[in-house]
């Protein structure tokens, strides 16, 4: 299959169409230039503000406990649960707070200038603190102050105005339906000078979002334990600031964390330590009064081997039943209700159960954190209740199964115990008794050590409590802005303008329905095209004649040499000429074709068979008698009474369609038409035929059987497209013999290169 034109780039002809459209390039270039110099003079540079922070891991048990537990309980990477923390709403809340950044002021410098101010500025808008907590829009404040010191002053509430006051003399009142605001100077105003400024306030909230845009925080490395936040802002200043005041929060928040859980702790060892106390003291005082009834005072030297034996069996018993008396308080803290998402005490000494509870106690923290933000029905919310309840149900039954492994070895070793007091068969009643209610006081003494040792870390974990964000740098600003110098800006712009008319070129020619040049046809279509006849601007119908050179004259002469061409045989002489609807200059092609044809001395008849809608004798300026409907409906007139000949050109007569018939069809299916079309080829070299236009009605395809060629004619900027490829679809089905197509009306004539079936090689 034979390839289009536009399977091949022309870059010639790309260049050519580029060159005609050079004032394009050059308005484009002007444009887009100004433009990207107006830009770069109004716009500020932006700088970036870092900061580095390393997640300290000083937590007991730290990553070793995630390591061996973390699969069960499902646990994220904590630096990824830093960044959470340190991005979360509730810091930049507080940031916005601390710093009043929820409240911006602006100045402005000129055409389209407004400088944002920070951290002084001249004007200042002051109100009760409790709005910034409830307010759910931002306000605009529009102040300008004369050079008498009076202000103007409009504030409004999105769209709708809330307060309009002139020649207000400062400081002035504002009363509005969100508050009561007071507008004044502050040391930084200049008296004497014009002063436009526009202050915003937010509520916490909205300031709290729009930080989170601002600032980004990310890991370093995935190796590390460091978070690096970024800011981009016209102000450094303002930069550090924000990220400075982001690690304090974080900082803060995270060491009120770690006092809230030794809090907790603290509060459970001293209630604890309150019970044992008192038992412990019974203890005593059972013993004291024991010594003082029975008399005793040490223990019979007999006895002494049996005795010793036995106290290191009860040391080991004693110790045994101190830890299953922690791991059961601590059960019993877990499993009331009052305790539920509450911090479980770190106080048992069982490492794998150590574990458990410290994750826990972590998982409880980041509720903390999600819920103090979260609205009821959030689904993270839920997920992670639903984490703590399967934790805490893992912990309890680790619980009792310590617990009930604690009380196996606590049996034994009442065993061991008690064959160590059958060796102590000799010895008293009343020293048993004794050793029983002895051992009872080391137990409650032993547990009353080891909660004021508990109490005692947690009062130095409280002393002690540090950062979890170790600061690495602070917030320092890059010495080059990160923002577009003006030079790129400018030659971006001028790259912009450079490429704009080609795109805008390209961009035009593909949404066109019409066609400009002859090029655009065979982009189109795969049908012969014969020639290309340019907008003819004179308003005459003939131009073509014997003396005549002008570029449409030569023009009809190479389409001649290639229709010519075309018929091939002699006998082949009758050319119908057609198009796809009116107005695109079929009858203007039939009349100087059937001209340039005479040229050669030969005897040439141009027949109008669009009896439909006849313009032949208009285009000719004749008025004969009869015409060509006339004759096919009666017998009475000749065909010789049917020609006339144009005065212009001798060799050249006309047969005109004549009047409009009622049945157009029939006449032209009759067979008196082919009768008088075999006697003109006896008289004539060469016969064209006007027909009517082939989209409008199906006479063409009627008149097919009568013409041995069919010039299809097409006009620039004029037809369509889909009409282009209407005339494929009849090349390619044979509906026509021999078709080929002439393009009229181009603006500009590219040379001589026109002949038959002009395509590119396959």
């Amino acid at each position: 299959m034979a390839k289009k034109k536009s399977d091949f780039i022309d870059i010639k002809a790309i260049l050519r169409e580029y060159a005609s459209k050079w004032y394009w390039f050059v308005i484009s270039i002007v444009v887009c230039g100004a433009l990207g110099f107006f830009v770069a003079k109004m716009k500020k540079p932006v700088y970036a503000v870092n900061a580095n922070v390393i997640i300290s891991q000083d937590d007991k048990g730290g990553m070793g406990a995630l390591g061996s537990l973390g699969d069960l309980f499902g646990s994220k990477n904590k630096v990824d649960d830093e960044i959470f923390v340190i991005s979360s709403h509730s810091v930049y809340r507080d940031v916005a707070r601390d710093l009043g950044i929820n409240k911006m002021h602006y100045i402005k410098g000129g055409f389209l200038k407004t400088n944002f101010v920070y951290p002084d500025f001249p004007v200042d808008v002051i109100f009760t603190p409790g709005i910034a907590d409830t307010l759910r829009k931002s306000l605009v404040f529009k102040i300008n102050i004369n050079k008498k010191g009076f202000a103007e002053i409009k504030a409004k509430a999105g769209k709708e105005e809330i307060a309009d006051v002139s020649d207000a003399k400062l400081p002035a009142t504002l009363n509005t339906d969100y508050g009561v605001f007071i507008v004044d100077t502050t040391g930084t105003y200049v008296p004497g000078k014009q002063l436009k400024s526009v202050v915003t306030i937010s509520g916490y909230d909205l300031a709290a979002e729009a930080l989170s845009k601002q600032v980004a925080a990310s890991i370093a490395s995935k190796r590390s334990n460091a978070i690096r936040l970024g800011i981009k802002t016209i102000n450094p200043d303002y930069g550090k600031d924000v990220l400075n005041q982001v690690i304090e929060r974080y900082n803060l928040r995270g060491i009120a964390e770690k006092n809230l859980q030794a809090q907790k702790t603290a509060k459970f060892i001293d209630d604890r330590l309150a019970i044992i106390t008192g038992d412990l003291n019974e203890a005593e005082s059972t013993i004291q009064q024991y010594k003082e009834e029975r008399g005793i005072v040490d223990v019979r030297a007999e006895a002494q081997y049996q005795t010793g034996k036995q106290h290191s069996y009860e040391a080991a018993l004693v110790n045994a039943e101190t830890q299953a008396e922690v791991v059961k308080m601590t059960g019993e803290f877990i499993s009331d209700p009052a305790n539920a998402y509450a911090l479980i005490p770190m106080t048992v000494e069982n490492k794998s159960l150590q574990d458990g509870i410290k994750l826990y106690n972590e998982t409880v923290l980041k509720r903390m954190e999600i819920a103090a933000t979260a609205k009821p029905g959030n689904r993270a919310l839920a997920q992670i209740d639903a984490q703590i309840d399967a934790m805490r149900e893992n912990i309890t039954t680790s619980v009792k199964r310590t617990y009930d492994n604690l009380q196996v070895g606590i049996r034994d070793m009442r065993r061991q115990v008690n064959s160590a007091s059958g060796q102590l068969g000799n010895v008293p009643r009343q020293e048993r008794e004794f050793l029983n209610m002895k051992r009872q006081q080391e137990v409650k003494q032993q547990l009353y050590l080891f909660l004021l040792e508990k109490r005692e870390e947690t009062a130095m974990m409280l002393a002690n409590a540090v950062p979890k964000g170790l600061i690495v740098d602070e917030a320092f600003t890059l010495t080059k802005p990160v923002s577009m110098s003006k030079t790129m800006i400018l030659l971006i712009a001028l790259f912009i303008g450079l490429c704009l008319p080609p795109f805008v070129l390209y961009l035009r020619k593909v949404l066109r329905t019409k066609f400009d040049t002859k090029d655009e046809v065979e982009d189109v279509i795969d049908v012969p095209i014969i020639g290309e006849i340019c907008q003819d601007r004179t308003g005459n119908s003939l131009v073509v004649s014997a003396t005549d050179t002008s570029s449409t004259t030569e023009l009809f002469r190479l389409m001649r040499s290639n229709l010519l061409f075309v018929l091939g045989d002699r006998n082949e002489k009758v050319i119908m000429v057609t198009s796809t609807t009116s107005g695109e200059g079929k009858s203007f092609i039939s009349i100087n074709l059937a001209a340039t044809l005479s040229l050669l001395d030969k005897k040439v008849l141009i027949i109008g068979m669009d009896i439909r809608k006849p313009r032949l004798a208009e285009y000719f300026d004749i008025h004969p008698r009869f015409g060509l409907t006339q004759y096919l409906a009666s017998d009475q007139i000749t065909l010789d009474s049917l020609i006339v000949n144009d005065p212009r050109i001798p060799s050249l007569d006309i047969i005109t369609a004549g009047p409009i018939p009622p049945n157009p069809a029939e006449l032209l299916t009759s067979k008196k038409l082919d009768a008088m079309m075999a006697e003109l080829r006896e008289r004539y070299d060469y016969i064209i035929i006007d027909s009517a236009p082939v989209g409008m009605v199906s006479d063409t395809f009627t008149l097919d059987r009568l013409a041995d060629a069919t010039v299809y004619v097409v006009r620039a900027n004029y037809t369509s497209r889909s009409d282009l490829r209407f005339i494929e679809e009849i090349y390619r089905d044979h509906r026509l013999k021999k078709l080929t197509v002439a393009v009229n009306g181009t603006a500009t004539r590219r040379g001589y290169g026109y002949g038959y079936g002009e395509k590119k090689k396959s």
